[in-house]
């Protein structure tokens, strides 16, 4: 009897894991398509939607800009950053923990 019982607590806990990946994964795809509507849009409009970036850095080499945004959410830090190139446009982003 008890056996059964830890292979059905086992099952269960196994099923509740893969539906929080689940929504994890479909929240993480809707970011990903949300922030491609982005990419050869201007600087200022980036700027209107998602306001005064938080950091602004530049990379060794290269004459584009990368706006960080950052916010906190229930402790989890979310970090979105992305490409502008020198004709003010978006040409690259990434995300992390944005879900």
């Amino acid at each position: 009897m008890k056996f059964i019982l830890i292979l059905i607590l086992l099952f269960t806990n196994l099923a509740s894991c893969q539906t929080v990946s689940n929504k994890i994964d479909k929240k993480v795809s809707e970011e990903e398509k949300q922030l491609s509507s982005w990419l050869n849009r201007s600087e200022e409009e980036l700027k209107i939607e998602f306001g005064k970036p938080d950091k602004v850095n530049f990379k060794d080499n290269s004459r584009n800009r990368f706006y960080v945004y950052t916010k906190e959410k229930l402790k989890i830090k979310c970090e979105r950053i992305f490409e502008i190139n020198n004709s003010n446009k978006v040409v690259g982003f990434t995300s992390k923990n944005c879900f």
